[in-house]
């Protein structure tokens, strides 16, 4: 075997040639850098199929910086060379550049040498390929998202459900507070839907939820307006930064949304399905509660019914 970078101590001590075959003939790559020159005295043959570097391209701590990906080589060059000059042995994760362009990920695991005066002469360590688990950690990661994003989810219509609801509100609500800008409140209800159940049959009442929430979904609102399905026909929006007018035409735009999908409806007067709609709009203050905006717009919403069904009433 060829010496390493001119020096091959290593490999010329029979003393260490047990050691050095037992450690040639694990997966994880040993290594070893003299601190003072900051070169490589030692790095196993491992290297080689992993990344595929040739083993004498490693001459310095410089080839180990130069091949560690853009976003992770601050970050691990600076830890790594602080925990080694303060004596620390250390751990490191970053992506490794492979000869074909690609990127593996790379745990360094690294014991500091120092000598009797409390300074770094040599580090020794050993690169471990985590590319498998820092898989299975993503895997996880988007799980987790997958798993969080379904608990906002309503499981018929897939717009936001009621959890979320609670949530967003509370937040708008603080955020108005500190703002003085105004929260409002859409409460949206499906006219005559227990009868078009009771006609029809609970899937095609499933069916027309569903036809409700994707056609007012497809209505162009901010990334700060919000969606739900509060809870049987009812649908709600949240409006932050929302005056009273801007707010009831977006009531108007929902209406005539569903009005437009002509779902048949023989026991609606107007024969097809329709919504009616409550609105509040508050400038939350110490003196009222989000309680106090959903019960405004509940109550115009009941108000709105009264009035005949398929129309708009606010506050």
């Amino acid at each position: 075997m060829q010496p390493v970078n001119g020096i091959d101590h290593l490999e010329r001590s029979d003393d260490l040639g047990v050691y050095k075959t037992l450690l040639e003939s694990t997966k994880a790559i040993p290594w070893k850098i003299n601190w003072q020159t900051k070169q490589f005295d030692y790095i196993g043959p491992q290297i080689e199929s992993l990344l595929g570097w040739p083993r004498d391209s490693w001459l310095g701590a410089t080839d180990w910086i130069e091949r560690i990906h853009p976003e992770d080589r601050q970050r691990t060059a600076e830890f790594c060379i602080s925990q080694s000059e303060e004596g620390v042995d250390h751990e490191a994760d970053y992506r490794a550049l492979k000869a074909d362009g690609s990127y593996v990920w790379i745990r360094d695991v690294v014991h500091v040498i120092r000598n009797e005066h409390k300074v770094t002469t040599d580090l020794v360590g050993f690169m471990f390929d985590i590319s498998a688990r820092k898989q299975m950690e993503q895997e996880v990661v988007d799980l987790n998202h997958k798993f969080k994003a379904l608990s906002n989810q309503d499981g018929l219509t897939g717009v936001a459900n009621r959890r979320l609801f609670d949530q967003t509100l509370a937040a708008e609500w603080a955020r108005g507070k500190r703002s003085g800008e105004p929260l409002s409140l859409l409460m949206l209800d499906v006219d005559h839907f227990k009868g078009y159940n009771d006609h029809y049959g609970h899937v095609k009442g499933d069916e027309c939820l569903v036809r409700i929430a994707q056609a007012i979904s497809k209505i162009p609102m901010r990334s700060s307006d919000l969606f739900v399905r509060y809870g049987g026909e009812e649908f709600a929006l949240v409006l932050p930064q929302t005056p009273a007018d801007a707010a009831q035409r977006v009531a108007e735009k929902c209406r005539d949304v569903v009005a437009a999908l002509e779902i048949p409806h023989t026991l609606s007067p107007v024969g097809r399905i329709t919504i009616s709609v409550g609105i509040c709009t508050i400038i939350p203050n110490e003196c009222d509660t989000v309680t106090t905006l959903i019960e405004r717009a509940d109550d115009k919403l009941y108000r709105a019914k009264r009035n005949g069904r398929n129309c708009i009433c606010s506050y």
